[in-house]
């Protein structure tokens, strides 16, 4: 029995995607636009400027994995993933917003904008429930799709980034080499 070799499978020595080869800021931030106005408030806009990083960040991430393997992840101070809490809430916000509240609903802006790219990427996929706390660490500086916006006067960040380390880059050595 033989097979035919369509060419289509990756090989080992095929470079793995990077999202900049997937997916550009404008689509990401079109993307986490149309989230805010969904979940947040028609009224509620995203100002794609950088603003002063806070001090006390939290970052809610959900996973992506198949052609393309990373974390969707929205970074911003406490206070604002309170607030953002409280707007996605809206009149079922208890007076007192407790921590597990916050982790529910800011993890739930995550779920949206990952889900949202994750469609937005070539081939099937699948998505991690979010979590809140600690951005998961970039582990390829180059796999990184990053927007900075401000809501509300406070910023936000969202970052499309790699979840697999660069590939090496391997160096001819003399058997290999090609003479000319």
């Amino acid at each position: 029995m033989s097979t035919i070799d369509t060419r289509k499978r990756r090989r080992a020595s095929d470079a793995r995607p990077v999202i900049t080869d997937l997916i550009d800021e404008a689509t990401v931030l079109s993307i986490a636009e149309e989230t805010w106005v969904a979940l947040v408030g028609e009224d509620e806009v995203l100002v794609p400027i950088p603003g002063a990083a806070p001090v006390d960040i939290v970052s809610s991430w959900v996973d992506v994995v198949g052609p393309w393997t990373g974390s969707v992840v929205l970074t911003t101070g406490r206070g604002t993933a309170e607030e953002l809490s409280r707007a996605l809430l809206r009149e079922a916000v208890p007076e007192v917003l407790e921590h597990e509240d916050v982790e529910d609903a800011f993890g739930e802006i995550a779920n949206v904008v990952g889900g949202n790219v994750k469609a937005a990427l070539p081939g099937p996929s699948g998505l991690s429930l979010p979590q809140v706390g600690s951005a998961p660490v970039v582990r390829n500086p180059v796999d990184v799709c990053r927007v900075d916006v401000v809501w509300r006067g406070e910023p936000v960040s969202i970052s499309v980034q790699g979840a697999l380390p660069p590939l090496p880059v391997s160096s001819p050595t003399r058997e290999n080499e090609v003479s000319l």
